[in-house]
Parts: C-alpha cells; sequence; structure tokens
C-alpha cells in the first residue's frame, strides 16, 4: 500500500494557502498503481454481501465504477445538484470551505439494499456524510466507506465511525 502513496502527487497551497491537496490523477494514470489500487479493494471487500457500489463526484466514479465491475454488481452514481436527470433526492452537507449539494436517483436502489460507498479522498468527512445521508433516505444501508487517502487530522474518519459506519482507506497523509 506504501507504493500507492508514493504515486499520489501533492499540491502544496491548493485550492487555498495552507492546504497540501492529494491528487490522485498520478495514482490513476499509472496503469500498475490503477490496477493494484482496484484490486486491494477488490480484496478486502470481495466477500462482503454489497449489492452496490455507490460512488462520489467526481474520482469516487472512476474508483466506483471499476471495483463495482470487479465485484459484479451495479454501481450508483452520486452527483452534484442538477447533474442527473428523472426524479432525485438531494441532500445539503457542509464542506471545509461551504457548503453544497448532492443527489441521487430517487430509485437508485432497492429499501435495504447493502451499499458501499467509495471516493478519493476522506478529509473532513462532510460530503461522505452527505452521501450516507442521501443513501439512507432512499432506504438503502451503507456497509462501509472506502477511500484511497485519508487525512486522519481532520477527523472525517472519526466522525464517520463516530455514525456507526466503518471506514476503509489505502493509504493516510499526515497534516492538511
Amino acid at each position: 500500500m506504501s507504493d500507492i502513496a508514493k504515486l499520489i502527487r501533492t499540491i502544496p497551497n491548493y485550492p487555498k494557502e495552507g492546504i497540501m491537496f492529494r491528487d490522485i490523477t498520478t495514482l490513476l494514470k499509472d496503469p500498475k498503481g490503477f490496477q493494484e489500487t482496484i484490486n486491494l479493494l477488490v480484496t478486502q471487500y470481495k466477500n462482503h454481501k454489497i449489492d452496490y457500489v455507490a460512488g462520489i463526484e467526481a474520482r469516487g466514479f472512476i474508483l466506483g465504477a471499476a471495483l463495482a465491475y470487479a465485484l459484479g454488481i451495479g454501481f450508483i452514481p452520486v452527483r452534484k445538484k442538477g447533474k442527473l436527470p428523472g426524479k432525485t433526492i438531494s441532500q445539503n452537507y457542509d464542506l471545509e470551505y461551504g457548503s453544497d449539494t448532492i443527489e441521487i436517483h430517487e430509485d437508485a436502489l432497492e429499501k435495504g439494499a447493502k451499499i458501499l460507498l467509495i471516493d478519493d479522498l476522506i478529509a473532513t468527512g462532510g460530503t461522505a456524510l452527505g452521501a450516507i445521508a442521501l443513501i439512507e433516505k432512499v432506504g438503502g444501508i451503507v456497509t462501509e466507506t472506502a477511500f484511497v487517502v485519508d487525512l486522519p487530522e481532520l477527523g472525517g474518519s472519526k466522525k464517520i465511525t463516530d455514525k456507526g459506519h466503518k471506514v476503509f482507506s489505502l493509504c493516510s497523509f499526515a497534516g492538511h
């Protein structure tokens, strides 16, 4: 897993001064690194009873779709407001820099469906907690959350576990 961390680029002072942005696009463009990332996630979840992988826009789509395909299950996109056609359900959530809204189709899953929620990174946890609330609104059960990168000092993983959900990550970085 340390090899995966080596493939993640750090961009200082983005999107604002003092932030060390962890950019997984360098991991995604590396064929072996991307394949190893998905293989590690498949190994983690192949024996879990999961009905769908839900991926948070945008990098969660890349990871989630590849993982769902490898596991032979469906994929649910969690999108920013106004991006999905058809009837949707919305959830507002707080970010480190403000607030936003995410949506899923109201018929995205069956009540009681077991969901693995995935995104590239967990920082303060706002987006993931919003996605969990959204999935629960339509009757889904989030069995676990998964991330490539955890920034534990920002407390997002703790917030998620405090709400009773499991958190799995492939690597972590100190600081912001």
